[in-house]
């Protein structure tokens, strides 16, 4: 009997790709939209592109003459990803709500649903490899998507298939126009999963007050400008920051919650923005066994497309769950909510969150 792989489309190329590749292998391929997000409540129904996403799963399935089931994951989402979103920022960190996303919806929600509904397996268009419950980086080292993966564990792994694993992107669009996909030429998605391209800014505004206060040179001490809330603001960040006039720009080197103040200082290579040793906490193996600070050649990053960089982690002495990493290389404005993810070569071993 064959095996029943319920494919998440999302109606772009690698989804799309994924389920045709699977029905080659030989695999029942049932195809399921996952309607997260509408914008409802939000103002911003008009942004999200729901509607015409699902109309390009169904020609898809259409095509590829295999059923469409359409699961509903609103509430799992707002509750677990977009509240979140807005109270790590509240907090003046910078989240990664697509790890989160793939973490609690495409591999907690959606992985339980088909799993209930008859699935034997679940598959996504993710540019990654697994093989028994191990998570392992992709051909295409440019779309490479483990870092979102990262939060995963083994069992969540060991009923996944991730088809595009040793395709480029540029073979999957080909095979895409070669049986007449109508996601083919669409472009990939922007932004923040599944809310697409938005107003950062603005998408907080919905949920965070506004509250002006100083933005402070870190090195004279001088008040050079003003701001609508640390909140709204990143470690690294230049745009948007509002003052000109200076010989090099102005980047954001620091965060005081509590005050409301906004540190910047000069030019991108400022020395605050620098960091060889980090404090991380809530460190996540995606294998039990794993023991982190027993890798030799362990490296990690600290954004997507990051440079990996060797690391070394260990526990600090208070022993509160938080860990000391040091790394070879110093690391551009870590950020307080990022993730660092863990690497040994290929193989992608799990994350932890900078403090």
């Amino acid at each position: 009997m064959k095996k029943k792989v319920y494919v998440g489309m999302s109606g772009g190329v690698d989804s799309s790709v994924a389920a045709y590749l699977l029905l080659k292998q030989g695999y029942e391929v049932i195809g399921v939209y996952m309607k997260n997000w509408s914008g409802e409540g939000y103002g911003l129904e008009d942004n999200c592109p729901w509607e015409e996403d699902i109309q390009f799963v169904t020609a898809v399935c259409e095509k590829l003459q295999i059923k469409l089931k359409i699961y509903n994951f609103e509430r799992e989402y707002r509750e677990a990803v977009i509240e979140d979103f807005f109270e790590q920022y509240r907090l003046g960190n910078t989240p990664n709500p697509d790890i989160l996303c793939n973490k609690y919806i495409k591999f907690e929600a959606f992985l339980n649903k088909a799993l209930d509904d008859g699935a034997d397996m679940i598959a996504t268009g993710h540019y990654s490899k697994t093989d028994l419950g191990r998570l392992f980086k992709a051909v295409d080292t440019t779309k490479d998507q483990t870092y979102f993966l990262s939060a995963l564990n083994s069992i969540q792994l060991s009923s996944t298939i991730f088809p595009l694993g040793d395709l480029t992107k540029k073979e999957v669009r080909q095979i895409a126009h070669e049986n007449d996909l109508a996601s083919a030429d669409r472009p990939d998605s922007q932004g923040i999963c599944f809310i697409g391209e938005v107003d950062i800014k603005q998408f907080l505004s919905m949920n965070l007050t506004v509250k002006q206060g100083d933005i402070v040179d870190i090195d004279t001490g001088h008040v050079v400008g003003e701001h609508d809330g640390v909140w709204f603001y990143t470690l690294g960040q230049r745009r948007g920051i509002g003052i000109g006039g200076t010989s090099q720009p102005y980047f954001v080197v620091g965060k005081d919650v509590k005050t409301n103040t906004l540190y910047v200082g000069m030019g991108r290579d400022h020395p605050t923005l620098w960091q060889k040793q980090i404090i991380v906490e809530e460190v996540h193996t995606i294998s039990t066994s794993t023991d982190l600070t027993k890798i030799q050649d362990l490296e990690a990053m600290i954004r997507y497309r990051g440079k990996l960089s060797r690391t070394e982690i260990s526990p600090l002495a208070e022993n509160n769950g938080r860990y000391l990493l040091t790394f070879s290389d110093a690391q551009w404005a870590p950020a307080p909510g990022q993730s660092v993810v863990f690497y040994c070569s290929n193989e992608c071993l799990g994350l932890a969150k900078i403090v």
